[in-house]
């Protein structure tokens, strides 16, 4: 059956016992007599699941159980299931086992029946676990992680290593899409995270964080030559690949850019490296694309005395300034959204001004006989839709999967229909749009301006 237990225990004849009864079973199975020597033996290995005995001298399971967790979390795995034994009558043993998180107890002697079945069921079980958190972690298209939990681990690894934070962005891809179509566009997305996935080593993790960009985490990268080298490869063969996808005329400048930022130079915050790294790209971008750049690594940036006010006000300002440079509107969660638009309301009320408040919502119409998008996928079109046909200054919460909110600021009545003309018109004249019903609601909102003597 291919599974490989570790059985742990200090008694030679409980050992040979349990040894026989899962070697029946076709299951592999390695011995060890301590504490001490399954940490070490876990330091190298990855078993499916480990038998550990409770009264063992010198180191108890439970305290093994408890420094082969720090030693897990430590280096990024997931837990080893623990089936834990004990040859005590009482029930305090089996309640500490689950209070530990123990997969399963058994008494000792060990039943052959009892032992198998439940090893399996806890085997099935913690593979059936994994495969979930796989899958939710994943990205669909790429297979690379998915920006949720790809946010999650890179933040760990800026929190705990040394390296180089980098964002990476395709150039001119939107002319594959608009050109060849969506189909070979997504194509190219999942040409090029094969090709990242050659060029990476086992520790650099890479994260498509949304369209066509992408995150990574490259460990120990400190110069800009091994950027550039990467750059390169990557870059030679995405064209390569991308034209036996298209055919010899395809001819787009499809390119890749990168903007890096190094840690723990610059930190070892997430949320303060990644708009270093956004901003370093952006430099890319105007400088002509293809290309690379290390936040600080041409001067104008280094900030070698912290304690200067005027370097700090510098940083934090660039910090700021370059956290939502994207183009095209602001897209945020609930948290984000309620913020600015509790401080925008108390603006408009002492400044005066107008919003418009926007509810969008989709549905699939039950008359359709075929609905060539999923309610889903057709929500995550709807907002692309949203975003490339309103402003910087509006704002869109997506309150549910299927419920957009907007908020447009200073556009007046007549404004407004060409504005909800433009999104309309946009969304019908994309693919796959029959079957898809959207109902709005509208609220207009004047502001009158404030006195104030002062």
């Amino acid at each position: 059956m291919g599974i490989w237990i570790v059985v742990v225990d200090d008694d030679p004849l409980a050992l040979t016992h349990t040894k026989r009864i899962l070697r029946e079973q076709d299951m592999r199975v390695s011995c060890l007599r301590s504490g001490r020597d399954l940490l070490k033996f876990m330091g190298k290995n990855a078993p499916d699941l480990i038998l550990l005995d409770i009264q063992m001298p010198e180191m108890d399971g439970f305290t093994t159980q408890q420094e082969l967790r720090r030693m897990e979390e430590e280096a990024g795995r997931e837990p080893t299931p623990i089936i834990f034994l004990s040859g005590l009558e009482t029930s305090e043993a089996e309640s500490r086992s689950f209070e530990q998180g123990a997969a399963d107890f058994i008494r000792k002697p060990v039943h052959k029946d009892i032992l198998t079945k439940r090893i399996l069921n806890t085997v099935k079980h913690t593979k059936e676990i994994v495969s979930l958190k796989e899958e939710a972690a994943v990205d669909k298209l790429t297979g690379l992680l998915n920006k949720a939990a790809g946010t999650v681990r890179v933040t760990k690894l800026c929190a705990e290593r040394a390296g180089m934070l980098m964002i990476l962005d395709l150039d001119n891809f939107k002319l594959v899409n608009d050109i060849y179509g969506h189909s070979m566009g997504d194509k190219v997305l999942r040409t090029f995270a094969d090709v990242v996935r050659r060029n990476i080593r086992s520790q650099d993790v890479m994260v498509r964080i949304g369209g066509d960009e992408f995150m990574g985490f490259f460990t120990n990268m400190e110069s800009e030559t091994a950027l550039e080298s990467l750059h390169r490869r990557l870059n030679s063969e995405l064209i390569k690949e991308t034209v036996k996808l298209a055919g010899e005329s395809f001819n787009i400048p499809l390119s890749i850019s990168i903007g890096a930022v190094l840690v723990p130079e610059y930190g070892q915050d997430y949320d303060m490296l990644f708009p270093l790294a956004d901003s370093a790209l952006y430099k890319v971008k105007q400088s002509g694309k293809n290309g690379v750049r290390i936040y600080g690594q041409d001067g104008e940036n280094n900030l070698f005395d912290e304690n200067d006010i005027q370097k700090e006000f510098t940083r934090i300002t660039q910090i700021v300034e370059s956290w939502h440079r994207r183009d095209g509107v602001i897209s945020m969660d609930l948290k984000q959204f309620s913020l600015l638009y509790h401080f925008l309301r108390q603006f408009y009320k002492r400044y005066g001004g107008t919003v418009v408040k926007l509810l969008f919502i989709l549905s699939e119409e039950k008359t359709a006989e075929v609905c060539p998008d999923s309610l889903k996928e057709a929500a995550e079109k709807f907002e692309l839709c949203l975003q490339d046909t309103l402003r910087k200054s509006d704002m869109i919460l997506r309150y549910k999967p299927n419920q957009f909110y907007v908020l447009l600021q200073n556009l007046s009545e007549e404004d407004f229909q060409t504005v909800f003309q433009r999104i309309m018109d946009t969304w019908k004249a994309g693919e796959n749009r029959t079957g898809i019903h959207i109902e709005y609601l509208m609220e207009y909102v004047t502001y009158e301006k404030e006195n104030y003597n002062r």
